[in-house]
């Protein structure tokens, strides 16, 4: 069973800006129809048992990992982004906070 981040109303809180921004990227791209509520949830699942199989513990502490990964997989097989810009972006940012000193807010330096 998956541990969705929860406080004690069970709304949904992030330890990270980015966690908020996923979550709120994939909820966007579902109210507007781009992609549908069960195609979410399934490939959301997906995710997870994916993470699961490969040791995933299952604390909750890496749900939002699973939820940008659904997000990035529901993108590139909708078109709305290919594989190679994600991998580039994040290749941006993994650049940009290995030169950010420790404690300093991580400025994206894109290539």
């Amino acid at each position: 069973m998956t541990h969705l981040p929860a406080d004690d109303d069970d709304r949904p809180t992030f330890a990270e800006p980015w966690q908020a921004q996923a979550f709120a990227l994939a909820t966007g791209l579902v109210d507007r129809g781009v992609i549908a509520a069960d195609e979410w949830a399934e490939t959301l699942g997906a995710e997870i048992k994916r993470a699961q199989a490969a040791g995933d513990p299952d604390t909750g502490e890496t749900y939002y990992h699973h939820v940008l990964a659904a997000v990035e997989r529901l993108a590139r097989e909708k078109g709305l982004v290919d594989a190679g810009a994600i991998e580039a972006r994040a290749e941006d940012w993994r650049r940009s906070y290995l030169a950010t000193p420790h404690g300093q807010p991580v400025e994206l330096k894109r290539r």
